[in-house]
């Protein structure tokens, strides 16, 4: 019987037929080595995405959040000073938009006005500086949250004394406005 057996039901030959071709494997191995780089690279592109995005965090952090803004108008109802609040930083940073400077016995002077309240001093305007910066202590925030207006008056040198009001009238007043986020 066995010289009888065709070559299909031969178990040799049905061995070489269940044998993978050397194509097949190669590919096979390419295919992987592709999945593996692939995948390496995602990750790694993952990680830059994650750097960036800390880095990016970093910057926001250091850019000032203004949240109060005030033009300051002239009596002309001209633009005279830009006044921004930075409550994280507590600063107060002024922009002078118009040419009116101080004498040299004279100083800018910076209040917080409010409706039923005396005007609370926030400090005085650097001398001839284009964008000076006042710091805010927390007797200036609480005063500057319940504010609807600011003004500066010209007071002397020194300014005026902690707990009086101005002893001239505003050169420049604005409304304080809240900024939307």
């Amino acid at each position: 019987m066995t010289d009888h057996l065709s070559p299909k039901n031969d178990p040799a030959s049905t061995v070489r037929d269940r044998r993978v071709s050397s194509w097949w494997r190669a590919l096979a191995i390419l295919l992987a080595l592709l999945l593996f780089i692939g995948g390496a690279t995602g990750l790694s592109m993952f990680e830059q995405f994650k750097a960036q995005v800390r880095h990016l965090q970093g910057q926001l952090a250091e850019q000032p959040q203004i949240r109060q803004l005030a033009v300051l108008l002239d009596a002309q109802q001209q633009p005279a000073m830009l006044v921004s609040v930075d409550p994280v930083s507590k600063l107060i940073q002024l922009q002078r938009l118009n040419q009116v400077r101080e004498g040299r016995e004279e100083a800018l002077q910076l209040w917080a006005l409010n409706d039923d309240q005396a005007p609370l001093s926030l400090g005085l305007v650097g001398r001839r500086l284009q964008t000076p910066q006042l710091p805010l202590d927390a007797a200036a925030l609480a005063a500057l949250g319940s504010a609807t207006e600011l003004a500066i008056s010209v007071e002397v040198k020194d300014g005026v004394p902690e707990g009086q009001g101005p002893s001239l009238p505003w050169l420049f007043r604005g409304h304080l406005v809240d900024k939307a986020l």
